[in-house]
């Protein structure tokens, strides 16, 4: 029988994806699907830790009349309600899941603690990581560099609503070219949207691979763990 070729994973869902064609909220479809995917390859032995992002019900860095700090916490608080919204999700489908927050708040998740996710993950409990960092100017995407390394994830998976990385926008231009795999300086020279320039830098300082696809096809997770060749592979030269 074959075996997934990761032991470790992050696997980073955007806020986008968790809104499905609706484009904001939680798109309770989409959210099924995304729980079941995760159950797919938890069921398979699989350690996962997720970031959830919180662009679905608040984006702080569209927001140019507000404290930029004022409007990142919002942000990581939307974070925090799609991460109990996932958590429900998954437990309904009988998988063990702790929510751990940068910022504590203790009646609804445990704050992060590296050694106890670590723990979770060992004993086959799904770990979603939330309210990012803890702190403004940092994206989601850095709390999924940040987490991967601290936990020694083998892979970021970044899930998302388009299936790799384009030279250009897809959505706006037809003929936009998919790449297969890049290399971190790469997306950092051409300004390729996969991740930010902050967790991309720590991507390649730490050798964490990053693996782009569409959430939105039933069964891709399970398809990256197994290394089939879908979406675009991010790693060093």
């Amino acid at each position: 029988m074959q075996k997934p070729i990761y032991r470790r994973i992050v696997l980073k869902i955007s806020g986008e994806a968790l809104a499905g064609e609706r484009g904001f909220g939680i798109n309770q479809d989409t959210l099924n699907s995304i729980a079941d995917q995760i159950k797919e390859i938890h069921d398979l032995g699989v350690e996962i830790a997720i970031v959830v992002g919180g662009g679905n019900i608040w984006r702080g860095r569209n927001s140019d009349q507000m404290d930029r700090a004022t409007a990142d916490y919002m942000g990581m608080l939307a974070t925090v309600i799609n991460a109990l919204a996932l958590q429900d999700a998954l437990e309904n489908r009988d998988v063990q899941t702790r929510v751990q927050t940068a910022i504590e708040m203790k009646e609804i998740a445990e704050p992060y603690i590296r050694r106890r996710a670590i723990r979770h993950l060992e004993k086959g409990r799904v770990v979603i990581f939330a309210a990012g960092t803890g702190n403004p100017f940092f994206s989601t995407d850095t709390t999924a560099a940040l987490r991967a390394a601290e936990i020694e994830a083998e892979v970021i998976l970044l899930a998302k609503k388009v299936d790799g990385v384009y030279d250009s926008d897809p959505v706006k231009n037809p003929n936009a070219q998919k790449f297969e795999s890049l290399e971190y300086i790469d997306v950092l020279n051409r300004g390729l949207g996969v991740m930010d320039s902050t967790a991309t830098s720590l991507c390649m300082d730490n050798k964490t691979p990053i693996i782009v696809f569409g959430i939105n096809e039933p069964g891709n997770i399970k398809k990256v763990i197994f290394g089939e060749n879908i979406g675009t592979f991010v790693k060093g030269g």
